[in-house]
């Protein structure tokens, strides 16, 4: 209350307190490094490949197995785009009923708990699942990225929902809207900027993915990236990677115009 002079924490007050919490941390620190094992001697032979894969980068080769990388890397933009626009439309939905302020109780409930599992799962142990399942190839990749992505934008756009300005909501309430009237021009013009930037984020995010989900067998271009590590073509691998990081960069300066525009 105001006029309640202030108190120091005990906390505060007691610095010996703090010294004990601090030498038992960088102890608890020390320990835990201890109890890793080091090979120290396949570290040493390890580091004579780590340096012709960082040489590699000096001349990759994009023309040896040109015809891998381009169906790898098709596959992987394939993959990645149909993905986010089916996760994206799932998403919407569940994160309409994932919002508390919005829908009903039985509702709620539902939408939090498809948000929750699919939070829960890795994307790499539900492509592993799926692989068993369908087989190796881009139909488990695809499935694992748009489980993914009903995650995490049903519970972004969620909490979005659940922090907009009830003032211009209940307003068109208040006009005599119908539920669906009221989310038009209630809570989608509110939501739609973030919704649009959190969209291209995921589609950035689906790309990335989609390299290591090839490393399971899920399609895309980290398989052909996995065969070119196991043959020890670091030349090739080097080259994948410039691809796929020329590739996020030209997404993420993509979607730094998009949110400009919309915002």
């Amino acid at each position: 209350m105001l006029g309640q002079r202030w108190r120091k924490p005990r906390f505060i007050k007691r610095p010996w307190l703090r010294w004990a919490l601090g030498i038992g941390f960088i102890v608890y620190m020390i320990a835990a490094v201890l109890t890793v094992e080091v090979n120290w001697a396949r570290v040493y032979e390890g580091l004579d490949r780590g340096a012709q894969f960082v040489l590699a980068f000096t001349s990759p080769d994009f023309t040896s197995r040109g015809g891998d990388i381009w169906d790898g890397m098709v596959e992987s933009i394939i993959m990645t785009v149909a993905a986010s626009v089916v996760g994206i439309a799932i998403s919407i939905p569940i994160g309409l009923g994932a919002a508390r302020n919005i829908a009903p109780l039985p509702v709620y409930l539902i939408c939090r708990g498809i948000v929750a599992i699919s939070r829960a799962l890795q994307e790499i142990i539900v492509a592993i699942l799926l692989v068993a399942i369908f087989g190796f190839g881009p139909l488990a990749g695809f499935l694992t990225l748009s489980f993914a992505t009903i995650g995490f934008l049903s519970k972004l756009l969620a909490e979005d929902i659940e922090a907009m300005d009830r003032v211009q909501a209940e307003a068109i309430k208040a006009s005599g809207a119908s539920w669906m009237q009221w989310i038009n021009y209630g809570v989608q013009p509110q939501v739609m900027p973030r919704l649009i930037g959190l969209s291209m984020y995921r589609i950035d995010i689906n790309f990335r993915e989609s390299a290591i989900l090839g490393l399971v067998g899920a399609g895309g271009i980290g398989a052909t990236l996995n065969t070119a590590f196991d043959r020890y073509e670091y030349d090739t691998a080097a080259a994948i990677l410039i691809l796929i990081i020329v590739i996020v960069m030209a997404l993420e300066y993509l979607s730094g115009m998009i949110r400009a525009r919309v915002q």
